[in-house]
């Protein structure tokens, strides 16, 4: 076991090579994925400075598992059923029919025997989660039609990694073909099914009850329970890690603390995926590739050309175009690290020897290490055509309005944009007031907005207009100077406090402020002339009078500083302000 310092200077290894690598390759255009994996490679193969990526990996592989919670938390369920067509028809007949074309080549070349060729075959046919969707979420094509095709395909071979297993048990000398028992199947579904109905009954009160708290601390600790706990009950029942993260994912994804978890969980997954992308690196075998170095130079290409053209095929068949065709096939051509898994437990089982299970890694980790560049391709050889439009696959990002804060001023704001036509994502802070409601049928996300990883969550970027409706002062100015550094081009509309606030307010900029109590004072007071006997025309002119002198004033001020403006109240003082009679030309 390493001993604390070694630990210490491993872990500023692995830092400092991302931290010289990741932006290096973005800014080259090669991408942050292969800047980890070079990083990986010259620590550990080249300098040999880390030992033990085996172990690395293992750890690193929790990157995916909170990928897979942040992709599941960004589809609903609905809009999986809608995708169960790709999944289940498009994603099993590309692993049977790659993993068939494959093992028959491995066979037929004489590489291997029969059963080596099926668990090497089927084992290269799984492509890699990590990689596939780490180059879809750079270049923003996640929610598109070839990026939820290649998404379904990604997904069933997380699901495929089970019976595969089972295969390879009951295939080996001496296999037990009890292996995979109707039992160990009935404790795969019934996992599944408990971790749905603790979703569906459990974990939004759980949150609830750590919102009212306050505590963002507690916050944290429970989304990194519930993605982990949910991992770790899919892996005892059998089925994957990332498979219990993702249906975590999923039973959240139409909770109210949606954005919050995922701002929570991004950080981890940020640093544990590119970990994962460096112990890959760290793992490869320079010592294997050497010594069979004519094997993996045709079995790469070889491996690549297969899928390519299979999952090509796949699209166009489901429908894809000719380009989206070219870009999920070439995106999804390599290797995957469940292939590590499935060669180790077949070299395990006997069915071929630990040195042919290291050739396989390292054959996979060679096609790992060229999607970045593969994937490049399409771009070069695809024909022309116009921006494909991103569907978005959650409620509220990209609507019209972003709105933070829900109290009395959002709630009335936010009926007048749903009845005029308009979207509106709204986020508030206050689980009491989001639990309430969703009884009156508001749709609304918990989150903290003045942090700008909720916003980002929450789809701030594709709003039209930012309405900042929090009730206390300092909240509302932290939001507007965080909003104003960030998108310094954002129509910034706000509620303010008071008519200082108001003029603080004008100071920075805002396209349009209104102070809480104007219009309903105004109002009221209009009612009360009436009540008393006043014409409702005369009335209303007092009402327009005073507003439209109000904000002649407030200009003043804004330019001039707070005494300004004493005359247009006919020398009455600032404090109160006074109602004054309309001017004689303003009645006739």
């Amino acid at each position: 076991m390493a001993q604390p310092h070694a630990l210490f200077n491993e872990a500023l290894l692995l830092l400092g090579g991302a931290v010289v690598a990741a932006p290096l390759f973005k800014r080259l255009g090669l991408g942050t994925v292969l800047g980890y994996l070079a990083a990986g490679i010259v620590i550990g193969p080249v300098l040999a400075l880390i030992s033990g990526g085996d172990d690395i990996l293992s750890v690193a592989e929790l990157g995916v598992v909170f990928l897979l919670f942040i992709i599941g938390l960004e589809l609903k369920p609905a809009r999986l059923w809608q995708m169960r067509r790709d999944i289940f028809a498009l994603g099993s007949v590309q692993v049977l029919v790659s993993g068939a074309v494959l093992s028959a080549l491995a066979y037929y070349l004489g590489l291997l025997d029969w059963r080596g060729s099926l668990v090497a075959g089927f084992g290269l046919a799984l492509s890699s989660t990590a990689f596939a969707l780490q180059i879809l979420e750079d270049r923003g094509d996640l929610n598109t039609p070839y990026g939820q095709r290649a998404f379904s395909i990604l997904l069933f071979q997380d699901l495929a990694i089970v019976p595969l297993l089972a295969m390879t048990a009951f295939i080996a000398p001496g296999g037990d073909e009890g292996g995979f028992s109707l039992a160990s199947a009935g404790i795969a579904i019934g996992a599944v099914i408990g971790l749905v109905l603790i979703g569906r009954y459990l974990l939004t009160p759980l949150f609830q009850i750590i919102g009212r708290t306050g505590a963002r601390e507690a916050m944290i600790a429970a989304a990194l329970f519930v993605v982990l706990g949910a991992a770790a009950l899919m892996e005892v029942a059998g089925l994957s890690m990332a498979m219990g993260a993702f249906l975590a994912g999923l039973m959240l994804a139409e909770s109210s603390y949606r954005h919050e978890l995922e701002a929570d969980i991004e950080p981890f997954r940020g640093i544990l995926l590119g970990l994962f992308f460096m112990a890959v690196g760290l793992s490869l075998q320079l010592q294997v590739v050497s010594e069979n170095w004519l094997i993996i130079v045709l079995a790469v290409p070889l491996i690549l050309l297969v899928k390519t053209v299979a999952i090509y095929v796949l699209y166009r068949l489901a429908g894809s175009s000719h380009n989206n065709a070219l870009k999920g096939a070439f995106l999804l051509s390599q290797g995957g690290e469940f292939g590590f898994v499935l060669f180790t437990a077949a070299a395990g089982a006997g069915i071929f020897p630990q040195s042919t299970a290291s050739l396989l890694i390292a054959i996979v980790t060679v096609t790992m290490a060229l999607t970045p560049v593969f994937a490049a391709i399409p771009a070069l050889i695809a024909k022309p055509e116009e921006r494909e439009e991103i569907e978005e696959d959650f409620e509220g990002a990209g609507a019209d309005v972003f709105m933070v804060g829900f109290s009395r001023f959002g709630q009335i704001a936010s009926q007048i944009l749903l009845a005029g036509g308009r979207s509106v994502t709204v986020i508030d802070q206050s689980a009491d007031r989001i639990r309430q409601a969703s009884r009156f049928g508001f749709r609304i996300y918990f989150g903290d907005g003045t942090r700008k990883d909720v916003l980002i969550a929450a789809g701030i970027e594709k709003a039209k207009i930012i309405a900042i409706c929090t009730q206390k002062k300092e909240i509302t100015d932290r939001i507007v100077d965080l909003v104003q550094s960030e998108y310094p081009n954002a129509r910034i509309f706000v509620r303010s406090y008071d008519r200082l606030h108001a003029l603080e307010l004008r100071s920075k900029a805002v396209e349009y402020e209104l102070r809480e109590t104007l219009e309903s004072g105004l109002l009221f007071g209009q009612r009360a002339l009436e009540a008393l006997g006043v014409p409702e025309s005369d009335a209303v002119l007092v009402t327009e009078d005073i507003r439209k002198r109000d904000e002649a004033r407030l200009e003043l001020q804004a330019s001039e500083g707070i005494t300004a403006g004493r005359e247009m109240l006919y020398n009455h003082p600032v404090q109160p302000e006074p109602l004054v009679k309309p001017r004689q030309e303003a009645a006739e």
